[in-house]
């Protein structure tokens, strides 16, 4: 007799969207190139070989999350920025089935010009609302973009929690405390609810005194539970970008794959 697969994200006594609690998580970090879609791709792709059903949405323009996934986006396809240019579109419209079980991705639009668009901070937040995205996924991810803009608001009053990564150097975490000021007033209005998830320190090396320097740094100042366990450096990691897979698909027995299957358990438990 097979074993079902138990949900790694029980159903919580407080508010649920349809049948099940909804997760929303955005990925944020105020620095380009601090790991947020490596992050948020390998993470999707995590969860969802947990059993979740997994919806990732890509919100920076550069279009990169169907790059990790080797999701062609063709011209002319509904993209997750349709619902920003578009007061009648529908999310759900721009989600497609990833080569991955459990994964789907609504793509973003590389035409889409950041600062244009309706202007609307909840645009996001009443697109997932719908109740056949809560019938079909049971986590969101979002991708942010690095830029301080309506779409990086919209993930923020979307979201339940946050998951910051950096690169431990001085200008990343500069983008961590950015983004926490940013944090700050979406709380206290858009948002209350939102809660950092955790801040995850990417292509960590101990032995590098900076890096060690700058966690150090995070930690006294956001506190040292809320920093997790980081991702090791791994050439394999962008390997697996450039093959269109996640690494636990392309090497799972790389340090890359072993990091991010402990970050996604760790998380499982941060959100029962």
């Amino acid at each position: 007799m097979t074993t079902p697969v138990q949900d790694p994200f029980p159903a919580e006594k407080t508010t649920t969207v349809g049948h099940q609690p909804l997760r929303i998580i955005a990925v944020c970090n105020r620095k380009g190139g601090a790991g947020k879609t490596t992050t948020s791709v390998n993470l999707a792709a995590e969860l969802a070989s947990l059993g979740c059903r997994v919806l990732l949405v890509d919100l920076d323009s550069q279009g990169h999350c169907a790059v990790g996934l080797g999701v062609k986006v063709q011209s002319g396809d509904v993209t997750a920025h349709a619902i920003f240019t578009n007061p009648h579109a529908r999310l759900m419209c721009a989600v497609r089935q990833t080569p991955f079980e459990n994964l789907s991705l609504a793509p973003a639009d590389q035409l889409f010009e950041h600062g244009s668009g309706l202007r609307d901070e909840l645009l996001l937040a009443r697109a997932l609302a719908d109740t056949e995205i809560a019938a079909n996924f049971d986590v969101v991810i979002v991708d942010t973009p690095p830029s301080l803009d309506l779409l990086l608001l919209n993930a923020l009053s979307a979201a339940q929690w946050v998951l910051v990564p950096y690169v431990p150097h001085p200008l990343s975490y500069e983008g961590v405390r950015q983004l926490m000021r940013v944090l700050f007033k979406v709380m206290s209005n858009q948002n209350p609810n939102l809660k950092v998830l955790g801040f995850l320190p990417m292509t960590a090396a101990d032995h590098i005194r900076q890096h060690r320097r700058v966690t150090s740094d995070v930690s006294r100042q956001f506190g040292a539970a809320r920093v997790l366990s980081g991702i090791r450096n791994d050439i394999k990691l962008a390997e697996a970008f450039a093959a269109g897979q996640p690494i636990r698909y392309y090497a799972p027995s790389s340090r890359g794959a072993d990091d991010f299957a402990a970050l996604a358990i760790c998380l499982t438990q941060l959100l029962a």
